[in-house]
């Protein structure tokens, strides 16, 4: 017997064709139409990749500024020879030895890690820690920086990080049901174009976007167009 869906998938299935695909702006016009939780839930795109995760070459990571910024309250840790700069510049927490020590003992309570050149054979102690976690600073994310109170300000902005799965899947914030569908819209417009990008040199294995939703935390996935995307990544 096969199940049957969930009333609030009806419900939002009264909205729109969810089978249907549509522009990146139409998707976040019908998501805002949904009905809602009680609680101002994150949007999102969900992507499937045609890269290969096995290959190490083809890993697919990077951020985006959003232009509407994230909706969330960004606590940022910053790993720094000067932590009163750091500080000043709005991190959460800032230090060397003494925040080494305390993440290696279990001290999570942060959104994004960052730290300097040069405070990264330092840091390099807690990978263990903080990798697993999808924390720790690395170059390729715009995490590892010398001048911190620029990253720092970005970061708190709503830049944000997103990173390929081992299923080739990758998913990327781009802010609050409770957003304007403009600002929605331009979000993941910025989103979408960071993942163009992201598109490995040596990737040849044909189509680099396979699919695009675009939902809301308790919301069905709304299709999108893939055309404009496709295109975009065969000439990135």
């Amino acid at each position: 017997m096969s199940k049957q869906p969930s009333k609030r998938y009806r419900a939002a299935a009264q909205v729109a064709d969810l089978k249907a695909k549509y522009d990146i702006a139409q998707a976040a016009e019908i998501i805002k139409k949904m009905p809602g939780a009680k609680f101002d839930e994150t949007v999102e795109i969900s992507a499937f990749l045609g890269v290969d995760p096995k290959q190490s070459d083809q890993m697919v990571r990077g951020t985006v500024s959003l232009p509407n910024g994230s909706g969330k309250k960004i606590k940022v840790l910053a790993f720094t020879e000067n932590p009163a700069e750091a500080l000043a510049a709005g991190a959460d927490y800032a230090g060397l030895a003494d925040l080494i020590a305390k993440v290696n003992g279990g001290f999570l309570d942060f959104d994004v890690a960052i730290s300097t050149v040069t405070a990264m054979k330092d840091v390099r102690q807690v990978a263990r820690v903080l990798g697993p976690k999808g924390l720790m600073p690395n170059p390729k994310s715009g995490t590892v920086s010398d001048n911190l109170p620029k990253t720092i300000k970005e970061v708190k902005a709503g830049r944000v990080e997103f990173k390929m799965d081992k299923t080739g899947n990758i998913v990327i914030v781009i802010g609050k049901k409770s957003f304007s569908a403009q600002q929605l819209t331009e979000n993941a417009q910025a989103a979408l174009a960071a993942l163009v990008k992201s598109q490995p040199a040596g990737f040849a294995g044909g189509r680099f976007i396979k699919s695009i939703t675009v939902s809301a935390s308790m919301s069905p996935g709304v299709g999108v167009d893939l055309k404009p995307y496709s295109a975009a990544a065969a000439t990135a």
